[in-house]
């Protein structure tokens, strides 16, 4: 049960700290408003080293994200139960985060006119919409991030620097890959605040963009799928 709840309380953390960081960006009489991209994937990647550490301590395998334990059915580490345990607590924690989101920013949504900038601090969209160019994006970035994650993994090359190396390569994704989609390598990171999007009472809000929700869903398993298996034959994989 643990481990469930580490990947809950995890990807809550990873949520709050990277949607917070976009929404003091992007909302109007933030102290933070226009911080910039650089701020925006800065951000995002101390959130990622701070809901590892946070699922670690619980007692969960510290993926926060669900291309984690879908690679690891891949390569034969997880059984395909736990694995979808696994990813439905990371997505409860990915809507929590997001709710939390919403409730420490809640002045600001009716500050803020465009409806566009709201749902960008719940889930992602492309800078063109093109859904092929966009799947394609999402699958190389994730690609980026499950290769060489199981290299720092299965390599212990970080030793208990492997949360701080995670957030560094989330950073060096965002500000290299992320630029075309927003860069979510992760289904849980963008469905669950979708979801809170469509529910929450955000005031101003627009459309959730379902028709685009299937690519940071989409992108990331194909991505992590070629990860796995290009990880199984050349790392090897004990």
């Amino acid at each position: 049960m643990n481990e469930y709840l580490g990947e809950f309380l995890g990807t809550a953390i990873l949520i709050l700290l990277g949607g917070g960081v976009v929404a003091g960006a992007v909302l109007e009489k933030s102290k933070a408003q226009n911080a910039g991209w650089v701020a925006v994937t800065a951000g995002w990647a101390v959130a990622v080293m701070a809901g590892v550490y946070t699922a670690k301590a619980v007692g969960g395998p510290g993926f926060i994200n669900p291309v984690g334990p879908f690679a690891a059915v891949l390569l034969g580490k997880l059984e395909v139960g736990r694995a979808a345990g696994l990813a439905a607590a990371e997505l409860a924690g990915a809507f929590t985060g997001a709710a939390l989101v919403w409730l420490h920013y809640l002045p600001h949504w009716a500050a803020t006119a465009d409806p566009a900038a709201k749902l960008a601090v719940f889930c992602t969209s492309p800078a063109i919409r093109n859904p092929p160019a966009n799947l394609l994006s999402e699958a190389i970035a994730t690609f980026t991030l499950v290769f060489v994650g199981t290299a720092i993994v299965e390599k212990e090359i970080g030793g208990a620097l492997m949360a701080p190396l995670a957030g560094g390569l989330v950073w060096g994704i965002g500000l290299s890959l992320g630029g075309t989609t927003g860069y979510a390598i992760n289904p849980a990171r963008d469905l669950g605040p979708r979801i809170a999007h469509a529910l929450l009472p955000v005031a101003g809000k627009g459309t959730s963009d379902w028709g685009y929700a299937w690519v940071p869903v989409a992108g990331p398993l194909i991505g992590a799928a070629a990860a796995a298996f290009l990880a199984k034959a050349v790392l090897p994989v004990p």
